[in-house]
């Protein structure tokens, strides 16, 4: 396996409500610690990037989602400080009632469009999260 150098594979999970609410973590670890990002993570080996998505929501948020739709894929090589990461971003519905900051969130939050000039976000999320909110207009 070490002769190629491949990209890591992770997902991104837009999880929203009829209203265009947004829920979004706050990264307990590095790289951007104490950034605002989306719900998501690596992919690990042998699992579909469908079921990856929905626990990573589930470990980072506590929300059982249901997958909407596939947003996009998001491969910039420099997009995440780390090494070259391709992340695969859906839109989600769950009940975000149940929302509570676990595993490598230390906060959550719901968050509407005009929030997301006042915080800082992480990686290339400021995008993700207007091509999520752009696919969701009905």
């Amino acid at each position: 396996m070490g002769k190629y150098k491949n990209p890591s594979l992770t997902t991104d999970i837009f999880i929203f409500d009829d209203n265009e609410n947004f829920i979004l973590i706050k990264r307990k670890n590095e790289p951007y610690k104490d950034y605002w990002a989306l719900p998501g993570g690596f992919v690990d080996y042998g699992e579909c990037v469908e079921d990856a998505a929905v626990r990573e929501a589930l470990e980072e948020t506590s929300i059982n989602v249901k997958l909407d739709k596939l947003v996009g894929v998001y491969s910039n090589p420099s997009r995440d400080p780390r090494g070259h990461t391709v992340s695969i971003t859906y839109t989600a519905k769950g009940d975000m009632g149940q929302m509570k900051a676990a595993d490598d969130a230390c906060d959550i939050a719901v968050f509407t469009k005009k929030d997301l000039e006042k915080i800082n976000l992480a990686f290339d999320h400021e995008k993700i999260i207007n091509d999520c909110l752009n696919s969701i207009v009905r």
